[in-house]
């Protein structure tokens, strides 16, 4: 049985129980009226990555549900590995309700590391929707012949991975890849993940990792024509915060259970700690839409109201599996909550990174 197949049976078996997590409430008291407007969804990066499939995924959904049915068009302002964007929305989006931001782990990383090209603060801006997400490593099937669950046999392999930056979601993988004792080599300055694939599809790149989206998209026609084959995941958390397997791709390995079994890798540890950490701050809460500064409880119940009528859609579950996976898709007090845990990590993770960064690439951030 394919490896989609199986995907697709377990998404309709759990698409359900992820509905009752998106904390939906009730109605609004006041809504604006967005009729006959163009509401501008900025994107800070290429329209190749994950996040434009996110944003491309719901812009549609959304015109239908906000009130007015306003046009929404996706705008991507990459650059900088997405502060351009991030910095061009805290500085100029005005809280007339026709501005909305989509934020990723990549712009919360260096407003997490203290990236002095940041001109933003999360703390200013208004959350109406969060989206969690998982991430796939993938090699091409000459070298996962030498994987086999344990990471040894990839050793004497050099490595090329197309990369936005290492402050930015990249740390993850390139983290996890060092941890496992690989030689991978990052050609830094792309502007989206999907530039990354694009890479790795033209042979320029022999090893990479997508968010679930563009895996689904873009990775999974490759894996079924025999072109990639997945190596591992970064998994999911369960209700204790233990890493378990992604929903969306149960068959496949996470990064800790390779590790596990892989001479040389540890699951505890300040090293293990830190990846963790940062893990968590960049895929449980992976993905978010925001209102900025000085948006008016009005216009923050306008859209929350908005994405909670997309998920209460008959036929949400359905689409939204084939398009973003098996995750929670969060607003009100739930997205506030998750907008916490991906702006928020441990002191010592925090130091452990900034210092890995100096050490292996180069980069200060002190």
């Amino acid at each position: 049985m394919s490896l989609l197949s199986t995907t697709r049976r377990t998404v309709t078996r759990t698409a359900s129980a992820i509905l009752v997590a998106m904390g939906l409430t009730g109605a609004a008291h006041a809504e604006m009226d967005l009729s006959g407007e163009t509401v501008e969804w900025v994107i800070p990066f290429s329209e190749s990555g994950g996040s434009a499939k996110w944003a491309n995924f719901y812009a549609p959904l959304l015109a239908e549900a906000l009130p007015g049915e306003p046009t929404v068009v996706v705008k991507f302002m990459p650059g900088a590995g997405s502060t351009k964007g991030a910095n061009w929305f805290a500085s100029q989006a005005k809280a007339d309700g026709k501005t909305i931001f989509g934020s990723s782990g990549s712009t919360q990383f260096p407003f997490l590391l203290g990236d002095p090209r940041v001109r933003y603060d999360y703390a200013d801006w208004n959350v109406v929707l969060a989206s969690g997400t998982g991430g796939v490593a993938y090699l091409p099937p000459d070298l996962a012949e030498k994987f086999d669950g344990d990471a040894s046999g990839l050793k004497d392999i050099d490595f090329i991975y197309g990369s936005q930056g290492a402050t930015r979601l990249d740390l993850v993988p390139l983290l996890a890849w060092e941890m496992l004792g690989l030689n991978v080599e990052p050609v830094f300055g792309i502007k989206g993940r999907g530039d990354g694939r694009l890479m790795f599809e033209r042979g320029e790149a022999n090893i990479d990792y997508q968010t679930s989206s563009s895996f689904l998209k873009g990775v999974m026609p490759l894996v079924e024509e025999g072109k990639a084959v997945p190596m591992m995941t970064w998994g999911a958390l369960d209700e204790d915060g233990n890493i378990v397997r992604d929903p969306t791709f149960p068959d496949i390995r996470t990064f800790k259970e390779v590790c596990d079994v892989t001479p040389g890798c540890e699951t505890k540890g300040e090293r293990w700690e830190a990846w963790k950490a940062f893990f968590i701050a960049g895929f449980p809460a992976q993905k978010m839409v925001f209102l900025p500064k000085g948006a008016t409880e009005e216009m923050i119940e306008t859209y929350s109201n908005a994405f909670q009528k997309v998920h209460a859609r008959d036929d949400f579950a359905e689409i939204s599996k084939k398009r973003l996976g098996v995750y929670p898709q969060m607003t009100g007090d739930m997205a506030k909550a998750t907008l916490k845990q991906g702006t928020q990590v441990p002191a010592e993770a925090k130091a452990f990174v900034i210092n890995w960064l100096e050490e292996r690439y180069g980069v200060t951030l002190k």
